[in-house]
């Protein structure tokens, strides 16, 4: 048996691997664009057949589907929709996975994408008719029933929609999970008295719980950010064919179109009040991207916290002691490091990274059309799966596990000078600049200091720098 078989396009004859359900345009593809390997996202190839499935029904209910004459027998158009259902159904169950082959970077606008799928799609639907792979003619044909009504132009766009719907919930469950962590761990080192820093220098006092509430605070705040910009993904430009016209569909595809995604997906979809901007415009996918990638920051940032809080342990800040999951070095024995805060930084750069593609993307449609579409897809999917896995991960095995050390937190507060700040109202700045000076030069406490040149009495001066009262604020009296 040969190991291929022969497939046909409007370009002519091409040598099609013999059990491979794709055909001529996606191995032209394959071909064509040998580039990164990369294959696209399972939230792509699912977003693609729901679009496919409902298309089929959409067109057959609007009697669009006509029987056709295959050799000697009749394959009725009902009996064609129902197998590009039932194809279609299967690809969204997770079947002919490694089917979708086409690199993301590619032809523009993402036609190659869009044929892989009517192609998988076409050969599995004739196979359910009866007409295996290598048999020819077939009933079911990419271009003229998979893709009815269709255009790359209006489909790779309500694809990309709804793959980052389809794991939108997931991904605000796992920042909530997350919050969640943060506003525990606030609760449990409310009592963890320790030195505030603004410039990495010391500063007035702060409570750990404090530091962990604003991190869980900050990952609420970008959560909404996201699910915000979420909505703007629910409106679908599908029936705008080529160029938003709906050239090529029924008037009544559009409306039928979003009301079946909508039920077949479980998603709050919405009719576009412009198909042309629908497919001329990116800007909905740039939106949730930026808003990634503000999550993406903040992040950083709260990695970063971890890893100078956790620092040392002998010779750094070492307030907080992340758990151990592995060995730190090759080379230093007992060396521990905090690698899911490293992880999570270069997750997040990633992010940043991906975001910066897609808005660059976003700026280079021209005209009805923006062809840099399944480079956009590509990164909002893998941006969310890497959110979604990192901050799973830093959760599970970072967060909830991570421990206070009130000891060392309470010890550097002790050598802080800034504490004489308090005093300010008492006893005014300048004053208050001569005792820290002294108490940092003679590596003497601020209370020492400040009875000393007879500034506050004793009681005075534990009164006005009760540390637990400087956390809460105002003016100490």
């Amino acid at each position: 048996m040969s190991d291929y078989r022969v497939e046909k396009d409007s370009l002519g004859e091409v040598h099609v691997p013999a059990n491979a359900y794709w055909g001529a345009q996606t191995q032209r593809a394959i071909l064509n664009f040998p580039i990164t390997g990369l294959k696209p996202y399972p939230a792509f190839v699912w977003s693609m057949a729901v679009i496919k499935r409902a298309a089929a029904e959409v067109n057959a209910d609007l009697g669009l589907f006509k029987d056709k004459e295959v050799g000697d027998k009749t394959v009725s158009g009902d009996a064609m929709a129902q197998a590009i259902m039932m194809a279609a159904d299967e690809v969204l169950d997770g079947r002919f996975a490694d089917q979708f082959v086409v690199d993301p970077i590619q032809a523009g606008a993402g036609t190659s994408h869009n044929m892989n799928i009517n192609e998988v799609i076409s050969n599995r639907a004739n196979e359910h008719l009866g007409y295996g792979l290598g048999v020819a003619p077939k009933p079911v044909n990419p271009n003229d029933h998979v893709n009815m009504a269709q255009s790359t132009n209006d489909t790779i766009p309500t694809a990309i929609r709804l793959g980052c719907l389809w794991r939108l919930d997931e991904l605000l469950a796992t920042l909530q999970n997350l919050a969640d962590s943060f506003h525990a761990k606030a609760v449990d080192f409310d009592d963890v008295l320790k030195s505030g820093r603004t410039h990495l220098q010391d500063a007035v006092p702060v409570r750990l719980g404090q530091e962990f509430g604003a991190y869980a605070r900050a990952v609420e705040r970008d959560r909404e950010k996201i699910a915000q910009a979420g909505e703007g993904l629910r409106r679908l430009g599908i029936g705008g064919t080529a160029t938003g016209t709906g050239l090529n569909a029924h008037t009544e595809y559009h409306r039928r179109m979003v009301a079946t995604l909508g039920r077949l997906t479980g998603l709050e979809l919405y009719e576009s009040d412009n198909l042309f901007e629908s497919m001329q415009s990116m800007a909905d996918a740039v939106h949730f991207s930026g808003a990634l990638r503000t999550l993406a920051q903040d992040l950083t940032r709260i990695a970063n916290d971890f890893r100078l809080l956790s620092s040392g342990p002998s010779t750094g800040l070492d307030e907080i002691r992340l758990p151990a999951v592995q060995p730190g070095s090759s080379i230093m024995p007992g060396k521990v490091n905090p690698v899911l805060a490293e992880m999570l930084n270069m997750a997040m750069f990633q992010v940043m990274g991906n975001d910066l593609t897609v808005m660059m993307s976003g700026q280079a449609g021209q005209l009805e059309l923006n062809v840099m579409m399944p480079i956009i897809a590509y990164n909002l999917f893998q941006s969310m799966d890497v959110i979604i896995n990192a901050v799973n991960a830093f959760n599970e095995k970072c967060v909830v596990g991570l421990k206070s050390n009130p000891e060392k937190a309470t010890g550097w507060l002790a050598k802080n000078a800034i504490l004489v700040t308090a005093l300010n109202p008492v006893i005014g700045y300048l004053k208050g600049a001569e005792v820290a000076k002294e108490a940092m030069a003679t590596n003497r406490t601020v209370r020492e200091v400040v009875i000393e040149k007879g500034y506050l009495d004793a009681e005075e001066a534990d009164r006005l720098l009760n540390v637990r009262a400087l956390t809460d604020g105002g003016i100490q009296k």
